[in-house]
């Protein structure tokens, strides 16, 4: 009998001899195999050999990787196994393959994905053009439940920057939008003035911090009187807020925004697969 076995036998006088029993495992070596990591696919550990490569910044937003056979050669597998493992990043929008061209790390620079977090949609379904107009943008320390949300330390320094997003000339979202002070040093306002592009793509490019995917709560609120004058609406009016967390690669949260939307000629879109 292998001696890391035991052996569980119920022994009654006068009784038939007990039935032979299956060896138990000992708790120590259950303990191991429930802390043993799970079979992975081998395509999905070529994704996340992949993931690492982008989360190093081996390649960076708009750039584009190197092609599936030449991932496969790096790797040592099938080009089969790395076409699933980019097929998986295209979907959860880290990669995006363009016909004839190759494929790219998404960026947030892409008129397509521009507006990927933002699912305020003008009434008749047009595509979303929004216009920006900075209202305060200051370095501060960061108050206890930012910082618990985006897991800092209390009195941590974090930008705040509170900005309208305009619709044909009407303001329809107020943000109030909270970033680490450590990751983005050097982020004033007079650099948000002067950028022209999605404010994601400043984050990515000069700053390296990619927005990778966001959690969302929504509800409805009556708008505040000083929320109202900057919306152009009634005091007590109906708002939707919206409150996002974005996080970069590792699921480290980097951004923390909390908006109220004028859906007076907008909803707000999801699609939900």
């Amino acid at each position: 009998m292998d001696a890391r076995t035991a052996v569980v036998l119920e022994s009654r006088p006068m009784s038939p001899p007990a039935a032979p029993v299956h060896p138990v495992t000992p708790l120590n070596e259950l303990a191991r195999a429930e802390a043993a990591p799970s079979f992975s696919p081998l395509y999905r550990q070529i994704k996340g050999l992949i993931l690492k490569g982008l989360q190093a910044g081996e390649w960076k937003a708009g750039e584009t990787i190197p092609s599936e056979m030449d991932l496969a050669a790096r790797f040592g597998v099938s080009q089969g196994t790395v076409r699933k493992a980019v097929d998986e990043l295209a979907a959860d929008n880290l990669l995006v393959r363009k016909q004839g061209k190759g494929t790219f790390v998404a960026t947030h620079a892409e008129q397509q994905q521009q507006y990927r977090f933002l699912r305020l949609t003008p009434d008749g379904d047009a595509a979303a053009s929004l216009g920006r107009q900075l209202l305060d943008c200051k370095r501060q320390r960061a108050p206890a439940f930012i910082a618990k949300l985006m897991q800092l330390r209390a009195g941590d320094p974090v930008i705040e920057i509170r900005r309208l997003l305009h619709s044909g000339g009407q303001p329809v979202v107020l943000d109030d939008i909270w970033l680490p002070g450590a990751l983005f040093k050097g982020l004033t306002a007079e650099r948000l003035l002067e950028h022209r592009g999605p404010f994601y793509s400043l984050l990515e490019t000069e700053f390296g911090v990619p927005m990778i995917r966001a959690q969302e709560k929504i509800r409805a609120v009556a708008a505040e009187e000083d929320a109202a004058a900057l919306l152009q609406v009634a005091p007590g009016s109906p708002l939707l807020s919206v409150e996002r967390l974005a996080f970069t690669y590792g699921d480290k949260p980097v951004e923390l925004r909390r908006g109220l939307y004028n859906t007076t000629h907008h909803f707000y879109r999801n699609d939900l697969n």
